[in-house]
């Protein structure tokens, strides 16, 4: 007869890796709940910070270096020694994209995504995709997020408490005036 402790140990030898990909501009409530949902399958995670090459920009106000920062102060301590952040520059090549991403990250099981077209280019590959579903989209959309910051409204209930200090920090609010 096999110990069940043998077996528990046999069965964890094998690990599931994810990759969630998004430009996090900022990491705010929805993200958050995507990396839980992923992290509630899979063992570890791999955050590929989308456009890390793109920043005070409209769409891309925020440098990868600040949303990292983001990401890591919004996640509780024992989640983060399971995820793992790399930046992912855009290459301007949308059939060769989740190719340059391999070339990014670790292997991984399974991809993470509510960006329809992410997931298109993952399947057409033959890739296990996950759709997150979307956490209020109407209200928790990073557009919304930096038109409210840019026009002084209250923004701070969408966003995790980390991502609500660095962007305190950074003076969001003056860099989005003057891009939006």
């Amino acid at each position: 007869m096999v110990h069940d402790g043998f077996l528990n140990m046999y069965n964890k030898i094998s690990t599931m890796d994810g990759l969630l990909i998004g430009r996090f501009q900022p990491f705010h409530k929805g993200h958050l709940e995507a990396v839980n949902i992923g992290l509630s399958k899979v063992d570890n995670l791999w955050i590929g910070i989308g456009s890390s090459n793109k920043s005070y920009e409209k769409r891309n106000p925020f440098t990868a270096d600040e949303r990292k920062e983001m990401i890591l102060s919004s996640l509780d301590s024992k989640i983060l020694e399971r995820i793992k952040i790399f930046f992912v520059p855009d290459t301007g090549d949308h059939e060769r994209w989740t190719y340059h991403v391999d070339s990014i990250v670790p292997p991984y099981d399974i991809v993470f995504s509510n960006d329809e077209f992410t997931l298109t280019l993952y399947k057409k590959r033959g890739k296990t995709v996950f759709e997150v579903p979307l956490l209020k989209r109407d209200t928790i959309s990073g557009t919304n997020i930096r038109e409210l910051i840019a026009s002084g409204k209250d923004w701070s209930n969408l966003v995790p408490e980390g991502t609500k200090q660095v962007l305190l920090k950074i003076d969001a609010k003056s860099r989005l005036a003057k891009i939006l």
